[in-house]
């Protein structure tokens, strides 16, 4: 078990040469292209957007993040799938520290482009020192959350007039968030996960009372 907030690995704790990301992806991202401009928020009123639009093509964005630097890595690609995935990986992989690191732990959810045993091992069997670790099964929630933060600071409203300016918004912001972003402090800590499930456990083993049986009139 990999604890973040401890910077533990099955108990031991990692060294400075071992480093955590965090990786996503956010697909079929349209770029649509409003027939009428969007107006910006002004004294008395809220910003205004043409409920019409025109598609103008979509693409993904993938991206890591260092969980206790925090160093943001990303890149769009057409679509996503195994190939820009491992393209992401190989980006991450490539660059100092975790070139060089002994071990660099890349957390990720299920999706189909990193699922199961067999993207250990194709991912590991291509980058000696990674170590992929997955989340349970639906809980791609307790994953970091920075494509959140992209999609209500720079994808809401949603107005770009062909890929090539969503492209250049997306990787603008990616490179001032990696300059002013801090590691999440998260409250809701291992040990308040384990309680939780322990309740839910117990919750879920108790038998049924029967219900009372409702009086005659």
């Amino acid at each position: 078990m990999l604890d973040l907030y401890q910077r533990l690995f099955e108990g031991r704790p990692l060294r400075p040469d071992e480093y955590v990301l965090c990786a996503d992806e956010k697909t079929s991202i349209q770029a649509r292209e409003r027939i009428h401009p969007t107006v910006a928020a002004g004294p008395a009123r809220p910003a205004l957007v043409e409920h019409e639009y025109e598609r103008r093509g979509a693409l993904a964005y993938l991206a890591a993040l260092d969980v206790h630097r925090p160093q943001l890595i990303g890149r769009c690609e057409e679509k996503s799938g195994i190939a820009p995935f491992d393209r992401l990986v190989e980006q991450v992989m490539r660059e100092e520290p975790y070139c060089s690191a002994r071990r660099v732990f890349l957390i990720v959810d299920n999706g189909s482009a990193h699922r199961g045993q067999k993207s250990i091992e194709r991912l590991e069997g291509r980058w000696p020192n990674l170590r992929l670790i997955h989340l349970p099964i639906h809980a791609s929630w307790l994953n970091q959350i920075y494509v959140s933060i992209l999609q209500r600071k720079v994808l809401q409203p949603n107005d770009f007039p062909d890929l090539a300016s969503l492209e250049r918004a997306i990787l603008d912001f990616e490179r001032y968030y990696a300059e002013i972003a801090q590691p999440f402090e998260w409250r809701f800590t291992r040990a308040d996960l384990n309680r939780l499930l322990a309740r839910i456990e117990i919750e879920h083993t108790m038998p049924l009372r029967p219900a009372p049986l409702a009086l005659a009139a």
